[in-house]
């Protein structure tokens, strides 16, 4: 099998035949549009990170929904927890719902409760202010804040505007389980209905922070999916039907519409998928073979490094092609 892959002078003659094993996680197409520089720190949430919803000002629900994860707020007290049916448990530090799997806290439960609750408002705010303080956006602009239908790499991205989510999003940490992505967001965020932002290459909820400071906050549509931890000046509203994965943290309130609700430190980390690939190239004169490549071989870029950033296309047979 003769392929194309070396133009310079004196290579025209030249054959070469490489054997090598990739193991690795399995190939994914990768559209890169958005592409992060050095990595970037994870974000500090303190003890705002034991809970998956925390407000300054409220938590509704109507309908009722699924929540999975610790929920609190402070300075408000219980009574701006509704939808909840909340029942008291017998230390009076907490309360319960049969909506929620876990335990629900506010700032006139008793002792130690509110300093609990105090502490972790504290904390949410700090996050906050570290998430919008990043220095040296990997992008700024980008897509000039409508960011449907893109794959986004890890890194700091950075808008003086809205963002808007009108198709499906693609998070993409490039095989990096600990890859970091922050959104800083000047204006609000604001997602389409029956869309999802769709993770990949390893990309986990819990490394992922949007921070947003528009008044109108975040909008996460009617049956969309949203990933990632949502911090925000101002409220969120999660539709009808949404589910989501992450946290809620905001400034003020957290509405709900019938949602399911996971905390990202309850979900397991993706699983490696170890592929073992033979693959053989043969550098020389000539066009790759027309159609696919036989069973178990990819074509290269050079002699014997095989395409990894850059793999255009998917065959059915497990080779690539570029």
């Amino acid at each position: 099998m003769d392929i194309l892959t070396d133009t310079q002078k004196g290579s025209k003659t030249m054959k070469k035949r490489h054997a090598f094993t990739m193991i690795g996680m399995a190939v994914a197409l990768c559209v890169m549009t958005a592409m992060g520089g050095f990595p970037e720190l994870p974000l500090v949430l303190g003890t705002a990170g034991d809970f998956v919803i925390l407000a300054k000002t409220g938590i509704t629900t109507d309908p009722a929904s699924g929540v999975t994860g610790d929920m609190g707020v402070s300075p408000i007290a219980a009574s701006a927890i509704t939808g909840f049916s909340l029942v008291m448990d017998s230390t009076f530090t907490f309360s319960t719902s049969a909506q929620v799997t876990g335990k629900i806290y506010a700032s006139d439960y008793l002792d130690p409760t509110p300093a609990k609750m105090t502490t972790a408002i504290s904390d949410m705010g700090t996050a906050y202010v570290n998430a919008a303080g990043r220095s040296g956006p990997d992008t700024t602009e980008f897509m000039s804040g409508d960011i449907s239908g893109q794959t986004i790499t890890p890194g700091l991205h950075k808008w003086s505007t809205s963002v808007l989510i009108n198709t499906d999003v693609w998070l993409d940490a490039q095989g990096d389980a600990d890859a970091i992505f922050i959104f800083q967001i000047s204006g609000d965020l604001t997602m389409a209905s029956s869309q999802e932002v769709i993770l990949m290459g390893g990309a986990q909820a819990k490394n992922i922070f949007w921070q947003v400071e528009g008044n109108a906050g975040a909008v996460i549509g009617t049956y969309s999916h949203f990933e990632g931890i949502l911090l925000t000046a101002k409220k969120i509203d999660v539709l009808t039907g949404a589910s989501f994965n992450g946290k809620l943290l905001a400034q003020t309130a957290v509405n709900l519409q019938g949602n399911t609700i996971m905390d990202a430190d309850l979900i397991p980390p993706p699983v490696a998928t170890n592929l073992t690939l033979t693959v053989i190239s043969e550098h020389g004169v000539g066009e790759p073979l027309a159609g696919l490549p036989p069973e178990g071989l990819v074509y290269t870029n050079d002699y014997g490094a095989a395409l990894t950033n850059f793999i255009s296309g998917l065959e059915e047979n497990g080779g690539t092609q570029y």
